[in-house]
């Protein structure tokens, strides 16, 4: 009963044979072999951009905030949701790689940016010199709320920033979950919407530990390739990086691993929603689930050892065991691809109070 983090899921089994078949013999370093190079022809052939620049890191702080760096400069802002990771939990990043830039939080319902909310900040923004200017906008799909944004919506977004001379990019650590909750194609839901950059996660859906950056905008690649060497995130022996994400596309793995998560998370979510007294907080569209119920419940639970976050954006003082045992706790738990039906089944009725079988 494991719902802390789809971080702490394992590595695919796909995954690791994929790097122990990169482990026989010797290959060049620094991206120069030729798995390497396999893997970016994979990207864009994925993303329907042959001329793309794809480039791996080994963490989804170094693709933000690399990324966002070739796209604002030193007196720029980043205006991002307000829960945003490159906002709360990247120690700012971005505006560290990014020489000083800032970010501006937005606020919106379910980690969606609103439009209007984009506009006014926007219009708040470098009216003269003593004012940051307009650098980038970066989105989150699927959000930090667990929500996904069409490709509607992602182009409204992209829109605005585009008025205002601004690049976008994607923060893409759920970019997986998204696609395959959607349904869309890869490339309907980033350059073909108007997102410059992607940041591709991989490590919260089966991977080791790799993420790519895929600039839609090949003239900003010797760029981000300075960058990544000065920051110390290009890898001497890179094939093992590329021999995870060259797997991790091959025949549709990524959605497959993505689309399980995400069934697991709805499970869960009905699950929880069925019992008396809980509320989904919001709306359960990729793999995460928020949700309150009474702390009676999460005691059980948590008694039991299942492992989530009691959480709340905009109440962190709720989400505490100490009070009224009808009192409601929200939480915050996510799925990985290995997601258990019954672990899922067990802890809602342990969380609902109902006789669970010994060693169930």
């Amino acid at each position: 009963m494991w719902f802390l983090s789809d971080n702490a899921g394992p590595a695919h089994p796909r995954i690791l044979e994929a790097i122990d078949r990169a482990n026989e013999g010797n290959a060049s370093g620094y991206g120069g072999d030729a798995l390497t190079a396999r893997t970016v022809a994979r990207v864009r052939e994925v993303f329907e951009a042959p001329d793309a620049a794809v480039y791996l890191v080994g963490t989804g702080t170094a693709a933000n905030a690399l990324a966002l760096a070739c796209l604002c400069p030193p007196w720029g802002t980043i205006f991002c949701h307000a829960h945003a990771h490159v906002q709360e939990d990247e120690c700012g990043a971005a505006g560290f790689f990014a020489a000083g830039a800032t970010t501006t939080p937005v606020p919106g319902a379910h980690g969606r940016i609103d439009p209007e909310a984009l506009e006014a900040a926007i219009g708040r923004a470098g009216a003269s010199v003593h004012q940051v200017q307009p650098g980038a906008l970066t989105l989150t799909n699927a959000t930090e709320a667990g929500a996904v944004q069409d490709p509607d919506e992602v182009a409204r977004l992209a829109g605005i920033a585009r008025a205002a001379g601004m690049p976008v990019h994607m923060d893409g650590a759920r970019f997986a979950n998204a696609v395959a909750a959607l349904g869309c194609t890869p490339a309907e839901l980033t350059w073909k919407a108007g997102v410059d950059a992607l940041s591709l996660g991989g490590t919260k859906n089966g991977l080791l530990g790799a993420e790519a950056v895929v600039l839609f905008d090949p003239a900003r690649g010797w760029e981000f390739e300075l960058r990544r060497k000065r920051a110390g995130h290009l890898f001497s022996k890179h094939r093992f990086l590329a021999a995870q994400m060259e797997a991790y596309l091959e025949d549709g793995l990524w959605l497959d691993l993505a689309g399980r998560a995400n069934a697991a998370a709805a499970r869960l979510s009905r699950g929880i929603a069925a019992m008396p007294g809980a509320r989904i907080e919001h709306p359960t569209e990729a793999n995460e689930v928020f949700a309150a119920w009474p702390r009676a419940g999460h005691r059980r639970a948590r008694a039991a050892g299942a492992e989530y976050y009691l959480w709340s954006f905009d109440d962190p003082a709720a989400a505490t065991l100490d009070g009224p045992a009808d009192g409601l706790v929200p939480a915050r738990l996510v799925c990985d691809w290995s997601a258990d039906a019954a672990a899922i089944d067990r802890f809602v009725a342990l969380a609902r109070g109902e006789e669970v079988a010994q060693g169930a």
